[in-house]
């Protein structure tokens, strides 16, 4: 598939009149995206949903033709900087879309200050330090991040299902401490606690250690996992007999996952989980670009519906198009143009209006949903709530939001939080 999809991009690029044409006439776009590793099928959703929406325009930007190059990644931040850096000298790229995962953007944003005359739009990745922690000014992030997808979820759980006491296994990264984050300030405040955390490296595939150790006097456990990772944890966690209630993080029951092979998905029925899309959303804006992207790829080549990274990919994409028309496919001046339109853009995506704070980050909705079977006999997301608006420190003053500290394993404190410490 990996093969199928950078052939497929490099068809793309040689045939586009406009690659031979002087690079005055040509947009030439890096894709960082993740190819290896716990993530590659979300990274080979995120190539297509880059094609998917260039080929709404065409291919074409401000009369400009648009060529691709993918900068294959394996999540890990001295491979994404090292691929950034060959699409930045050696590709000439004029912008780069990506990277996928958290560690990955927190090392992008540190890139794109050595590189502050080109744009970086994040493809999808979500650690909360990104944009929150001495952003660079030409680093854009159309995706809410990982503690914004995480809340909603927490008091959802407390208040819909009565679960007031989880343990947690969450991926030890930056990513999954974002995405833990924002679920246990919902559900702390909300009146839960956690009793137990564990953590596991990302890509480490045996669970058998905290599988064993995991208590029995709780009412759920909370999965901050994605990926192979998270189809490894729900094997191993079937094959042990354990039949506690599971919460999902963001990326756990994403489609990757529910498409996977195997019926070890199966553990994730009725599953809660929250993020940037519910699969059965009716909003026009969203069953649109749903049969966009069923109709523009063979269902063997896809997935039955976009993926969150996919989306994530996606979103980014239809900025730098929108940004790029306002500026006229002007990239003089340090993209001086292209830059101003992004700063001031209120974008509507599929998944509604996204706006950028003045850490250009996004605020925006969060939903909750719910893992069934679908129609169609997959299984899929069913929407039970939905938040709007929400922003980077989670409804809180920044003084609050800074107080908590930055995600780490330690935070949430639960007695801390609901003390107003």
């Amino acid at each position: 598939m990996r093969k199928m999809l950078l052939g497929a991009v490099a068809a793309v690029a040689v045939s586009l009149p406009g690659a031979a044409l002087a690079q005055s006439n040509t947009i030439k776009i890096g894709i960082l995206v993740a190819l290896e590793g716990a993530f590659a099928t979300g990274g080979q959703d995120g190539v297509r949903n880059v094609e998917l929406a260039l080929k709404q325009v065409n291919n074409t930007i401000a009369g400009k033709k648009v060529e691709t190059v993918v900068a294959p990644t394996d999540t890990k931040p001295d491979t994404t900087v090292r691929m950034a850096r060959k699409l930045i000298e050696q590709d000439k790229v004029d912008i780069i879309i990506g990277p996928l995962s958290g560690s990955e953007g927190i090392a992008m944003r540190d890139f794109a200050k050595t590189i502050p005359d080109k744009v970086v739009i994040n493809g999808i990745s979500g650690a909360l330090e990104t944009t929150w922690v001495d952003p660079a000014p030409n680093f854009y992030r159309f995706n809410l991040d990982g503690s914004q997808w995480g809340y909603g979820l927490g008091s959802y759980v407390v208040k819909k299902k009565g679960w007031k006491k989880v343990a947690t296994i969450a991926a030890d990264y930056s990513f999954g401490y974002t995405n833990f984050m924002g679920f246990a300030v919902d559900y702390c405040k909300a009146g839960g606690d956690i009793v137990q955390r564990f953590w596991q490296p990302l890509g480490q595939s045996d669970f058998a250690g905290i599988i064993a150790q995991l208590p029995d006097n709780v009412d759920a456990i909370y999965l901050g996992l994605g990926g192979t990772d998270a189809i490894n944890f729900l094997n191993q966690y079937q094959q042990a007999g354990e039949h506690t209630k599971l919460i999902g993080g963001t990326i756990m029951a994403d489609q990757t996952v529910l498409t996977a092979r195997g019926k070890a998905k199966d553990a994730l029925k009725g599953t809660p989980t929250s993020g940037p899309f519910a699969d059965d959303d009716t909003d026009p804006a969203w069953t649109s670009y749903v049969k966009l992207y069923q109709n523009g790829f063979p269902a063997n080549q896809r997935l039955p519906s976009p993926s969150l990274f996919g989306l994530g990919y996606y979103v980014a994409t239809l900025a730098a198009i929108k940004g790029l028309e306002e500026a006229g496919g002007d990239l003089s001046n340090g993209q001086a143009k292209f830059k101003a339109a992004l700063n001031k853009m209120e974008l509507a995506s599929p998944v509604g209006k996204i706006t950028l704070n003045e850490n250009r980050q996004a605020t925006g909705t969060v939903y909750v949903t719910e893992v069934v079977d679908g129609a169609d006999g997959n299984m899929t997301n069913k929407m039970v709530a939905k938040t709007e608006n929400v922003n980077q420190t989670l409804g809180m003053t920044p003084a609050q939001f800074k107080a908590l500290g930055l995600p780490s394993r330690d935070v949430v404190d639960c007695a801390k939080l609901r003390a107003g410490g």
